[in-house]
C-alpha cells in the first residue's frame, strides 16, 4: 500500500517530466498499464520503450496533478497534460489514472479519457 508521501513523491517526478524515469522507479517489473478500452501494455522495459517513444515526439511536455486519492492499494489521479509535438501543434489530455499498487510500487494502471477532447 502506498503512503501519501510515496504517491506524493511519484506525482513530483511526473510533474517534472522525466515520466520515463517515473515507470522505472516506482513500478512493478510486471507492471501494466491501459488506454481506456485498449490492450494493455505489460512489462515495464515494454512502459518505459512506449514512454520515452511518445516524449521523443514531443518539444515539450507539462503534467499537471490536478487531484489525487490514496485508498489502500487503490489510488485514483487527475492529470492534465498538455503536450507539444515538434511542429508546435499543442494536445490536451484530461485523464484520470485508476491504480492498483503491490507494497510502494505501480503494478496495475488504467487511463480513462475522452479522445475527442483532445485539443489539436
Amino acid at each position: 500500500m502506498p503512503s501519501r508521501q510515496r504517491l506524493d513523491e511519484f506525482i513530483a517526478v511526473v510533474e517534472s517530466g522525466d515520466h520515463a524515469v517515473a515507470i522505472e522507479r516506482y513500478y512493478t517489473e510486471d507492471a501494466s498499464m491501459q488506454e481506456n478500452a485498449a490492450p494493455p501494455r505489460v512489462g515495464r522495459d515494454a512502459l518505459v520503450a512506449h514512454e520515452r517513444g511518445v516524449l521523443a515526439l514531443m518539444s515539450h511536455v507539462d503534467s499537471r496533478a490536478v487531484s489525487s486519492v490514496v485508498e489502500g492499494d487503490r489510488v485514483a489521479i487527475h492529470w492534465i497534460f498538455e503536450l507539444t509535438d515538434k511542429s508546435g501543434k499543442l494536445r490536451r489530455f484530461d485523464e484520470l489514472a485508476l491504480q492498483e499498487w503491490r507494497g510502494d510500487r505501480i503494478f496495475r494502471e488504467r487511463f480513462f479519457y475522452d479522445p475527442s477532447t483532445v485539443k489539436a
